[in-house]
């Protein structure tokens, strides 16, 4: 399989169906000009991030500086990516129907009966 170039990195659009799976313009993170530099951008991007493209010129080793954190973000199409890569980054919250919250079994108020532990109950009335 030939190796893909710059060029045709940058007519591919970018998608993430796991975290966006409606895409980025529909998700309500991005901005319009974020939305469409992640979908022109992202797929050069993420090339040069795992290696499979070897930087070419300026733009693309600033790209993987602001990538990596070493350099602060300057235009839309960084300032997307560091978006997007915090975003999909962050900690999934629990929905309210889903998981219970942890009670911890130390209170004061309760009791605990241990496995040896009977209950007697009288019911004798008089």
């Amino acid at each position: 399989m030939a190796k893909a170039t710059r060029s045709d990195l940058l007519t591919r659009a970018y998608h993430d169906p796991k975290n966006y799976p409606y895409g980025f313009s529909r998700s309500g993170d991005f901005s319009i000009s974020e939305a469409k530099a992640l979908s022109h951008y992202g797929t050069l991007i993420n090339a040069l991030l795992s290696g499979s493209l070897n930087p070419e010129n300026d733009e693309d080793f600033n790209l993987i500086a602001v990538a990596s954190g070493q350099k602060e973000p300057a235009n839309t199409t960084e300032k997307a990516w560091v978006k997007y890569m915090a975003r999909i980054g962050r900690p999934r919250t629990a929905s309210i129907y889903g998981k219970r919250a942890n009670v911890e079994d130390n209170d004061e108020d309760s009791v605990s009966l241990g496995a040896d532990e009977d209950i007697d109950i009288d019911t004798n009335e008089e």
